[in-house]
């Protein structure tokens, strides 16, 4: 079954800090949709774009980041539910 792009999206969340590397095989994706959903969640400021060293760069969640996955988490566990009845 394909993942919902919120699905996809509480996946990159839940890695709380990683490179895009980590990210991209974590969540299972390719580098197209890496930089897309990337680029979407630092927009909304989900995340943050942390800079180590040159070139290390990493992503963290943002505490509003931390509220959408909560929220992500509930909404999911209704549907979940729901499917048994």
């Amino acid at each position: 079954m394909r993942r919902s792009s919120i699905q996809v999206i509480a996946d990159i969340l839940r890695l709380g800090e990683a490179g895009k590397t980590e990210i991209m095989y974590s969540a299972n994706m390719s580098f197209f949709q890496l930089q897309k959903y990337l680029g979407f969640l630092l927009e909304l400021k989900l995340i943050d774009k942390v800079t180590i060293g040159n070139p290390i760069v990493t992503y963290r969640v943002t505490r509003k980041g931390l509220r959408l996955l909560k929220n992500i988490d509930v909404v999911l566990a209704m549907l979940e539910l729901r499917e048994e009845d």
